[in-house]
C-alpha cells in the first residue's frame, strides 16, 4: 500500500507535556515523522506535524481525538498520497530571510510587504517577532521567490511604506557571522568628532562644508581630511581631550557590542576620524580592535598634520580584510556598519554590508539600510531576537549598570 502523507495541526493552551502527550498518541501507529513546527504565541501552541503513514488513518483519527479530548486542545488531520516532493520539508529548500523594522510596525504597511512577496510569486512560510523594544521587528522567512525581484519590489516597499527591511539568504551562511567591524562618528557615536574639534578651534563652517562634501561622496577623502586637519593647527591638546570625553554614544550602541561579544563575535572600529578620541571606546566597551588616523602633537597642540597612512575609503577595506586575517574569519563571515561614503568599500568587503542612518552614496551600495536610531535594531538584521538580548542584560556587572539608562522601570542598556 502507498504510503499516505498525514498532516496533523493541533492548537490549545500551551503547557508542560503537551508535546509528549500527543507524539506519544501517535507512537501507537507504524508512522515515520517527515516534518515538524511548534511554536507559541501568548501561551497559544500551534503543532505541526507530517507523517509518512503505512495503513488505514482511522485508528490515527481516533488516537489523536482521545489525545486532543484529554489535553483540551482542538486538532485538524488532513490526508494525502505522498511524493517525492512531500519528503523534502519545505523550509529546508532555497529559503529567504525578510526582516521587517518598524518604529511602529503598523499593519498596512506589513500587508503591503506581503502582497508584494506574493506578486513576484513568493509564499511566507512563517514569521517570527524579533522585538518589540527599542523598534518592532519581524522575520519572514519567505520561498519560492526569485531573490533579485524579491529585492527590487522590497526596495520599493521599504520607500513607500517607510519600513526598513532587509532581504538575507537563510541557511548556515547568515548564521556564521563572526566579526562585526563599526565606523564612529555618527554610527557608533553621535555627531562627527572633527566637527566638535573644529567647534573648539573656531573654524566649523569650514569644517562642515568639507565634511559634508566627504560624506557625500562629492570630495575625494584624503585630501578632505588633510584639509580639514590643517585647519585644527594650534589646538591644545586639553580641548581634544575634552571633546573626546564628551562625545556620546548612539543609542543601543553598548547593548550591540555587549550582546554580540557576549554571543561570541568580535567586534571593533575602523575609522576615518582620530585615535585621540576613538581610543576612548576600546576599553570602555571591550572592543578587539580599533583603527583610525594620528593627529601629530607637538608642545602640547596639533600640528595640522596627521601620522601615517590615512584611515581613507580603501584604507577602511584594508582595515577590514586584515582583522579578517588576523582574527581567522573569512570575509564572507563578516559585517561592516557605516554612514558615509568612505564606508562604501568596506561595506562592499565585508560579507553583509549595513548603512546606518546614511548618506545617500551609501545607502545606493549597501545590502541593507536601517534608518532607525537605535544602533542595536542592527542585531535584529543578523537575526539575533530581543529574548538573546534580554539573556544579556540580565548578565550586568556593576561597571555595565553604571552606563545604563533606566526606562519604564527597568534597565535598558544603551
Amino acid at each position: 500500500m502507498q504510503p499516505l502523507n498525514v498532516l496533523i495541526t493541533v492548537t490549545g493552551r500551551d503547557r508542560p507535556g503537551v508535546t509528549a502527550a500527543l507524539f506519544g498518541a501517535l507512537a501507537a501507529h507504524d508512522a515515520d515523522v517527515i516534518d515538524v513546527e511548534q511554536v507559541v504565541i501568548r501561551e497559544r501552541l500551534i503543532l505541526g506535524v507530517v507523517l509518512s503513514l503505512r495503513g488505514d488513518p482511522a485508528p490515527l483519527r481516533r488516537s489523536l481525538r482521545t489525545a486532543c479530548g484529554a489535553l483540551g486542545m482542538e486538532h485538524e488531520l488532513v490526508v494525502t498520497e505522498a511524493s517525492a516532493v512531500d519528503t523534502v520539508p519545505a523550509r529546508h529548500r532555497s529559503k529567504l530571510h525578510v526582516i521587517l523594522l518598524g518604529h511602529p510596525l503598523r499593519p498596512g504597511a506589513v500587508a503591503d510587504v506581503a502582497q508584494r512577496i506574493a506578486a513576484v510569486g513568493g509564499n511566507i512560510d512563517s514569521v517570527t517577532q524579533l522585538s518589540v523594544f527599542p523598534v518592532s521587528s519581524l522575520d519572514l522567512i519567505v520561498g519560492d521567490a526569485d531573490e533579485e525581484a524579491l529585492r527590487e519590489a522590497l526596495a520599493r516597499a521599504a520607500a513607500e511604506t517607510g519600513l526598513d527591511i532587509a532581504v538575507e539568504a537563510a541557511g548556515l551562511a547568515r548564521r556564521a557571522k563572526r566579526l562585526v567591524v563599526l565606523d564612529v562618528d555618527s554610527t557608533l557615536v553621535q555627531g562627527e568628532g572633527i566637527d566638535e574639534l573644529a567647534r573648539c578651534a573656531g573654524v566649523l563652517d569650514e569644517v562642515t562644508a568639507i565634511t559634508a562634501g566627504a560624506m557625500g561622496g562629492s570630495l575625494d577623502f584624503a585630501e578632505s581630511l588633510t584639509a580639514r586637519v590643517e585647519l585644527l593647527a594650534g589646538l591644545p591638546v586639553a580641548d581634544v581631550e575634552r571633546v573626546r570625553d564628551a562625545l556620546v554614544l548612539t543609542p543601543g550602541a553598548r547593548t550591540l557590542v555587549r550582546t554580540l561579544k557576549r554571543l561570541g563575535y568580535t567586534v571593533g572600529v575602523v575609522s576615518g576620524g582620530f585615535t585621540a578620541l576613538t581610543d576612548r571606546f576600546v576599553d570602555e566597551l571591550g572592543l578587539d580592535f580599533a583603527a583610525a588616523n594620528v593627529l601629530e602633537v607637538r608642545d602640547g597642540r596639533l600640528t595640522g598634520r596627521v601620522i601615517g597612512d590615512v584611515v581613507d575609503r580603501a584604507g577602511k577595506a584594508s582595515a577590514l580584510r586584515r582583522y579578517a586575517e588576523q582574527f581567522g574569519v573569512p570575509l564572507a563571515q563578516t559585517v561592516a556598519i557605516g554612514d558615509g561614503a568612505n564606508d562604501i568599500d568596506m561595506l562592499r568587503a565585508a560579507g553583509l554590508g549595513i548603512a546606518f542612518n546614511a548618506k545617500a552614496a551609501l545607502r545606493a551600495n549597501a545590502e541593507v539600510s536601517v534608518n532607525q536610531p537605535f544602533l542595536d535594531a542592527v542585531l535584529y538584521i543578523l537575526g539575533i531576537p530581543r529574548s538573546d538580548i534580554e539573556v544579556a542584560d540580565s548578565q550586568l556587572d556593576d561597571n555595565d549598570v553604571a552606563n545604563s539608562e533606566v526606562a519604564d522601570g527597568a534597565v535598558v542598556v544603551r
